[in-house]
């Protein structure tokens, strides 16, 4: 379990085919803090810490999740967003966020206003009843509020922290992007889709 509060921005420093998997090594400021076994979000991508080496650790992602992930773009250079799993008995900063992306979405349209960012983007209509305006939603690992939701697309306002401070900066019109929705509204949506069933 996560919050969607970005610890450190990671490089991937190299990438290798397994059959059909692939190998990412990462290079940090904290994998040498990291353990084998331990889960880390990787944009939004909880994965297994397979090795560690100084400052790089590596991980592997199989067929299905580069299918439904932007891992499938990652290639030497790529910048991801990096968080260690949450403590119970800390604060909780961001929202619940599990790791498990539900698709990718793209970026639509990037405003500069003068202080902040705006970002928009496009989603498939059948996931429209679990966004709210000013509910959460986790892009590439980070937690944000919906500022705006229209039919086919969504707004969220970066701030400056925000931006120099995660892969929010990197990001263009047409960019590929993780999205979890939020876990309860998940639940939520599923309980009224059983009752209408029964």
């Amino acid at each position: 379990m996560f919050t969607g509060i970005i610890e450190c921005i990671g490089v991937i420093a190299a990438v290798e085919e397994e059959k059909s998997n692939m190998i990412f090594t990462v290079q940090s400021t904290l994998s040498h803090e990291l353990k084998v076994d331990q889960s880390i979000a990787h944009d939004g991508v909880c994965l297994t810490v397979t090795s560690i080496f100084g400052s790089t650790h590596t991980v592997s992602a199989i067929a299905e999740t580069l299918h439904k992930t932007n891992l499938q773009t990652w290639k030497q250079g790529t910048r991801i967003n990096l968080e260690r799993a949450m403590q119970w008995g800390g604060r909780l900063d961001g929202h619940f966020v599990q790791g498990h992306v539900d698709t990718c979405i793209r970026c639509t349209e990037i405003l500069d206003e003068s202080g902040s960012w705006r970002y928009f983007f496009s989603f498939n209509p059948e996931h429209h009843q679990l966004l709210i305006p000013k509910g959460s939603v986790c892009l590439n690992g980070v937690s944000l509020t919906i500022a705006d939701l229209l039919d086919d697309r969504f707004s969220v306002a970066i701030i400056p922290y925000t931006y120099e401070h995660t892969t929010f900066r990197d990001l263009h019109v047409g960019s590929l992007v993780n999205v979890e929705f939020d876990v309860l509204g998940k639940y939520i949506s599923r309980y009224l889709l059983a009752r209408e069933h029964r």
